[in-house]
């Protein structure tokens, strides 16, 4: 009887181990394929060309929703293949005055659709 009892105890040890190594290999092989959608994730992100460092409250800017660190890739008619500088920016800016502006940028690593409207307001700009 203690020899059957041995025996049998050995079969689950060993179907045990067998079942542990299937999950840890399962689960390397998932986080595996989840590190690689995430890359192929970021890696479809169109590339930024300009970073928001700073928002004033109560300005168009804040109002659209605009956030500190937002990475832009479009602003209006700009976007990182005409982009040469940030006057380029102001010029978008002067032409659309009181005209909702498409800016798309990314924020958390989605990206996001703001519309931004250049108007006259208390502070300097006509952004904030």
């Amino acid at each position: 009887l203690q020899n059957d009892h041995k025996a049998l105890m050995k079969q689950v040890e060993e179907a045990l181990h067998q079942l542990h190594a299937r999950e840890k290999e399962k689960h390397a092989k998932d986080e595996a394929e989840a590190l690689a959608e995430a890359m192929s994730q970021n890696q479809s992100l169109p590339q930024a060309f300009a970073k928001v460092n700073a928002v004033t409250p109560g300005s168009p800017a804040s109002i659209s929703g605009l956030q500190v660190d937002d990475e832009i890739v479009e602003f209006g008619s700009v976007n990182v293949n005409n982009f040469q500088n940030l006057q380029n920016i102001a010029t978008v800016v002067q032409h659309s005055e009181g005209r909702p502006l498409s800016v798309t940028v990314i924020r958390s690593g989605k990206k996001l659709h703001v519309g931004l409207t250049p108007k006259r307001w208390a502070g300097k700009g006509l952004l904030g």
